[in-house]
């Protein structure tokens, strides 16, 4: 039952990884990283630094393919917000984390090595940035330093794939959506970023829930569905935020907002800004910025 969750790659899991190691993913297994794999993982973060550094902003939307999402079509499973400074590193990240351990979610700041090694693929891997114009990336940084109004945004009550518009629940993304919220309008509230995101037309695109994943909420304890309309569940869909939905609804509010997306692949690192997603498997294509491997 587990597994459907992991499945559906919400679960934004395990901040307990000790300096030097590698996190777990989700809360039952462990991906082996060799000490080859491991140094192309730091020199990809390198990478990704550098492009948040060369765009001179403050803050960024950053999203990783943690979990495996291929089945659904989807590619990135948790989103957070990586700032220039602010934290113990320059462009760290902060975020939303389900402490496996406790049961409970976190507000979890996470030096951007760390955030990148959170997948499930230790051989490829992507990550999507976006940029948003001075004025909203000065907001975007402001609200998340601002740890009052991050850690009044947090729930409580974790499930992975928490109802939008509900705030029975929460799982990462939906606290990132939240923030981008009293950003741009100043809320403070759960029900107030709530109210404001549906007013300005943030609606995550649902995904197909099979009956033996909504079986699962019986028994998973990050798993729940009765926060969900009853409607979408008839019809086997199960509407939660996913870094998706967030680049969509950042990209209405900013459309001048920049970008880029950097992977991980057999072949080296891949940048290419702007444009068609990056393929599958990291193969570069003409245009691209590659790195290869030495």
């Amino acid at each position: 039952m587990k597994r459907a969750l992991a499945a559906l790659g919400l679960a934004c899991a395990a901040a307990h990884a000790l300096a030097g190691s590698l996190p777990p993913r989700g809360c039952d297994r462990r991906v082996d990283v060799s000490a080859a794999q491991q140094d192309r993982l730091l020199r990809f973060a390198a990478a990704v630094r550098s492009a948040l550094a060369t765009a001179g902003t403050p803050a960024a939307l950053i999203a990783r393919s943690g979990t495996d999402l291929s089945r659904f079509e989807l590619r990135y499973s948790h989103a957070a917000i990586a700032l220039a400074e602010g934290l113990d590193s320059p462009w760290a990240v902060r975020q939303l984390y389900y402490d496996c351990t406790e049961q409970q979610p976190r507000l979890f700041d996470q030096g951007l090595a760390g955030f990148i090694v959170g997948s499930d693929d230790p051989t490829v891997g992507y990550i999507r940035l976006l940029l948003p114009p001075p004025d909203a990336a000065a907001a975007l940084a402001g609200a998340a330093l601002d740890r009052p109004l991050a850690l009044g945004l947090l729930n409580a009550r974790y499930s992975a794939n928490a109802y939008p518009f509900s705030t029975t629940y929460q799982n990462c993304n939906q606290w990132v959506a939240e923030l981008m919220a009293a950003a741009v309008a100043g809320t403070r509230t759960r029900e107030d970023a709530q109210a404001w995101l549906r007013g300005a037309g943030y609606a995550p695109q649902a995904v197909h829930a099979s009956p033996w994943l909504m079986l699962a909420g019986r028994f998973v304890p990050w798993l729940h569905f009765h926060d969900h309309p009853e409607a979408l569940l008839n019809a086997g869909q199960v509407q939660t935020s996913l870094p998706d939905s967030l680049e969509a609804f950042a990209l209405q509010r900013w459309p001048t907002a920049r970008r880029i997306e950097l992977c991980h692949g057999p072949q080296g690192i891949v940048q290419r800004e702007g444009g068609a997603a990056l393929a599958d498997g990291c193969a570069p294509a003409p245009g691209d910025r590659v790195t290869t491997w030495h």
